[in-house]
């Protein structure tokens, strides 16, 4: 691969490279348009962990994301430098290199939750659970194998990609999804793979553990994955190896939710506070120019144990940013080539006791009754969902019912129907888009109007 393609500045799917604005790039005028999708707003009120927090300082899928757009930024452009350092010969070609990587690394950040369903990670267990149950059964017995797997195991990833690429006939004005730059959709894929693989192509690699593109985008990564020349694996089945920037995407999203959810749980008082503390001085004195344990925090006397924090915090992140970006330049050849695909994180000093945090934070932070409580209503509520929607698209006789039911559904989400011709996966997929994309309360409030729980206020 070669960093001349993989920077491409055309967008997609047909739009020729842009002539340059000054102070602006088109990878910065992507983060932009991401900043002002609707899709994106609505991350304000969806789950990181907590589901529907009745704290302000407890982080949405909003803030996770502006926040790992900024440690990307920074990732980007400083592991760009690093690459110069060891191949000075990119600069003749790429003279911004190291702001460009920094500003597409930022906006496939920022994009990077944007396909994530309500009710957190566990919103996408949810979806992949109904579609495995009976109750699904008779609306994807025709489906193809492939076209199965996208459901019954749901991925958010795949769900952002076809955000990011698909315009809704319904609202369709000649573009294709947000028609960003090719470079930050290669960057925003952390895994080029469809749902389905044939076992003898796997590898195994850090970017094979999930799939980025439903069976309806298989050809718009294809198009993405020419346009860059990323190396195929699998070319006819849109599986490939990664976009370089992809790793650092992959990086920025790991530092960010291991050390801010852990801060979350420490000031929820769901892991306590000394041991928290603890954990995170081990972490920052395993770097590698980490100053002696004597010198502590630097000689600072902290008033409350939550100031000690917030300085661990940020000064983890800056250490944390500044080891992965130095691997990423070790091994940005091997990147190149195609043989090089592992989490960069796993390479770091601290990571043993990253892992220690991961596992703390899924023991007292993730599994506490609070979480697991309103992530088991969300099985209900979006399981719910799709079921009284689906009886209604796929009945036959349309009663009356249904047609309340269809009429409650946005136009682009049910601009193709049965009497159209559709394809039944089609139809499935529209749908859960629909049902994706809700926020947690959106999803929530709908479930209990159409259930008869609650009707609407005002009423």
């Amino acid at each position: 691969m070669f960093w001349s393609r993989l920077l491409s500045t055309r967008r997609y799917p047909d739009r020729p490279a842009e002539a340059p604005t000054p102070g602006r790039s088109p990878y910065l005028a992507d983060y932009d348009r991401v900043v002002f999708s609707s899709a994106f707003r609505r991350l304000q009120r969806k789950t990181q962990v907590m589901p529907l927090p009745e704290t302000d300082f407890v982080h949405t899928r909003l803030t996770h994301s502006l926040e790992t757009a900024c440690v990307g930024r920074s990732l980007g452009r400083l592991s760009a430098r690093r690459v110069l350092e060891n191949d000075p010969d990119i600069a003749r070609e790429l003279p911004d290199f190291a702001q460009d990587c920094g500003d597409i690394v930022a906006a496939a950040c920022l994009a990077h939750d944007i396909g994530n369903p309500p009710f957190g990670h566990s919103g996408e267990d949810a979806i992949s659970a109904y579609f495995a149950s009976r109750a699904a059964e008779r609306f994807i017995t025709g489906l193809s194998a492939a076209e199965q797997a996208d459901l019954q195991h749901f991925e958010g990833n795949a769900a952002g990609f076809r955000i990011l690429t698909h315009t809704y006939p319904a609202l369709s004005s000649g573009s294709a999804g947000l028609g960003l730059t090719y470079a930050t959709l290669g960057a925003f894929t952390k895994y080029p793979r469809p749902s389905l693989i044939q076992a003898d192509k796997r590898q195994n690699g850090a970017s094979e553990k999930k799939y980025g593109h439903f069976q309806t985008e298989n050809p718009r990564f294809k198009l993405v994955a020419e346009e860059l020349g990323l190396l195929p694996k699998d070319a006819p089945a849109g599986f490939y190896h990664r976009h370089p920037l992809a790793f650092l995407v992959e990086a920025a999203d790991d530092i960010c939710y291991r050390i801010i959810d852990f801060e979350d749980g420490l000031k929820l008082g769901l892991i306590d506070h000394e041991r928290g503390l603890a954990l995170l001085r081990k972490l920052r004195a395993a770097a590698p120019n980490a100053r002696p344990k004597s010198a502590g925090s630097g000689g600072l006397e902290w008033r409350d144990w939550q100031e000690e924090l917030g300085y661990l915090r940020a000064t983890l992140i800056g250490q944390l940013v500044d080891e992965t970006a130095t691997r990423f330049a070790h091994h940005a050849p091997a990147i190149l080539a195609g043989t090089y695909d592992a989490s960069l994180i796993k390479e770091l000093s601290g990571y043993q006791f990253l892992q220690e945090i991961q596992q703390l934070s899924v023991d007292k932070l993730y599994r506490s009754r609070p979480v697991l409580e309103i992530e088991a209503a969300g099985f209900e509520v979006l399981g719910g969902l799709l079921d009284a929607f689906l009886c209604a698209i796929f009945d036959k006789k349309e009663n009356h019912r249904s047609r309340k039911l269809l009429d409650l559904l946005p136009p682009q989400f049910r601009a193709i129907g049965p009497q159209a011709g559709a394809p039944a996966y089609e139809q499935i997929l529209l749908l859960t888009d629909y049902v994706a994309g809700m926020t947690d309360q959106h999803a929530l409030s709908l479930y209990k109007t159409i259930k008869g729980i609650e009707l609407p206020k005002g009423f």
